[in-house]
């Protein structure tokens, strides 16, 4: 299974997205006509992981190819469409310039996408956001860091709106849409110091924010969002957990390290895509619970979204 943002994103977009899509659009069977689900977004959505030689990599690991693994087994006619782009961002979704789509960028490709199959779209994702403020993190003081958040955060968050509003109307209002929050790269900073640990703190509180607006965006064009920037415990500086190699840390920056390439040696790091390991972490008892507790709310939260539901 996906470590970091694929493993913490499969959960919570599994909690959001699997359950919400339980009325299947088409007919469900072994000769089920075919309906879709539409993945978009940035690195994450290709599943990107550094190789041996440090080099960033698409792969069949992401998020997407986990959740549509478990939309299959209840809709044997699904096919999944991955259109996202490694380093876009809200700008490059909508004008192109990174990577080459019919129509001129992955928006434009997404909606004609969306409409040439309306109604038969089962469900549509997607992570966008993080390239835009990708730098602000690794500003070498405390006004660069904030200055690049004013000036980026506004334009990123208007973007996105404007991405949701162009892919809602071309899907329709009965199509399932999941967003999702980030995880905090820049945690790693923690390690440097003082100043690195000045840095953390402050971009924490200031991606709070950013994820905020981000979230708000997605519910207003009727999306649920994957937690990821909570799944991470983005915000406890106060556990402190002791890595190995590194010594004691809070737990959010422990969390960071072990689920992504960020605080690994080179070639492979620094990198700040989720790891691959070959089975799922252990949580304690009272973890798990809280957990069970939480999907079995999720889940009956998105069974009463459903049309018709309750």
């Amino acid at each position: 299974m996906m470590m970091g943002p694929v493993r913490i994103a499969l959960a919570a977009l599994a909690a959001v997205a699997v359950t919400a899509c339980s009325g299947p659009v088409t007919p469900a069977g072994p000769h089920a006509p075919a309906s879709y689900y539409l993945a978009l977004g940035d690195s994450l959505s290709q599943g990107v992981q550094p190789n041996a030689t440090g080099v960033s990599v698409d792969t069949q690991q992401g998020y997407p190819d986990q959740v549509y693994a478990a939309l299959r087994r209840g809709h044997p006619g699904l096919r999944l469409v991955k259109l996202g782009c490694p380093g876009e961002t809200t700008g490059t979704m909508i004008n192109g310039g990174i990577c080459r789509y019919p129509g001129g960028s992955q928006l434009a490709a997404a909606v004609a996408f969306l409409r040439a199959h309306r109604g038969h779209v089962l469900l549509t994702t997607i992570d966008i956001g993080a390239n835009d403020l990708e730098d602000c993190g690794s500003q070498s003081n405390v006004i660069k860091v904030l200055s690049c958040f004013v000036t980026g955060a506004p334009g990123a968050v208007s973007r996105l709106a404007t991405i949701m509003e162009r892919l809602r109307t071309a899907a329709g209002p009965g199509v399932r849409m999941a967003g999702m929050s980030y995880y905090l790269p820049a945690l790693a900073e923690w390690r440097n110091g003082s100043s690195g640990q000045t840095i953390a703190k402050l971009v924490e509180r200031l991606e709070a924010g950013y994820n905020d607006l981000l979230e708000r965006v997605y519910a207003k064009s009727d999306a649920k969002v994957a937690n990821v920037f909570g799944a991470f415990d983005t915000g406890d500086f106060g556990d402190q957990v002791r890595l190995p190699g590194i010594g004691k840390v809070p737990r959010n920056v422990a969390l960071l390290c072990r689920w992504t390439w960020e605080c690994a040696a080179p070639p492979r790091g620094p990198n700040q895509h989720g790891r691959v390991r070959g089975h799922r972490p252990r949580l304690p008892a009272g973890r798990r619970s809280q957990l069970r507790k939480a999907r079995a709310v999720m889940k009956w939260r998105s069974w009463r979204a459903l049309p018709g539901a309750g």
